[in-house]
């Protein structure tokens, strides 16, 4: 257990928003999948963990926005965890799950834009109306005749 990149220097995610990287922390395990013997003998495969619910880094709006995100990745302690397993290399492994982490962190803090009430146009209606009548009429077609 390993605190992740430059122990010193803070990620940068957005204006105003970096993450501290004493506050990842990267495990090395087995990877899985084929490589022979260097699979079975080397922990290539990097597991990294973010308290999102107790990380002072992020404003609660953004960290709301990264517990939906986040998914099944996301446990019950509210620790997002990323495993990164498709390069041979240690290195490669560590760099993409950093990448994944502040892509999401990234998507977290930008705000959702805010929805514009429209209402259809006439169109539109028409169109709507005439298909519905086109689904009556096929529909009443397959009555049984009236004797």
């Amino acid at each position: 257990m390993s605190p992740a990149a430059d122990a010193f220097e803070p990620i940068w995610i957005a204006p105003g928003l970096t993450l501290d990287p004493a506050e990842i922390e990267e495990t090395f395990v087995r990877a899985a999948g084929p490589g022979g013997q260097h699979v079975n003998k080397t922990s290539t495969a990097v597991q990294l963990r973010f308290d999102v619910r107790s990380s002072p880094s992020l404003p609660s709006d953004v960290r709301a926005r990264l517990e939906r995100l986040a998914g099944r990745r996301l446990t019950r302690e509210g620790v997002l965890v990323l495993v990164a397993q498709g390069e041979r290399s240690q290195k490669r492994n560590r760099e993409e799950a950093l990448a994944r982490l502040v892509a999401l962190v990234r998507a977290a803090a930008r705000p959702p834009t805010p929805r514009k009430k429209t209402r259809p146009t006439k169109a539109s209606r028409v169109r709507r109306l005439d298909g519905k009548k086109r689904h009556g009429a096929l529909k009443s077609l397959r009555r049984a005749p009236v004797d």
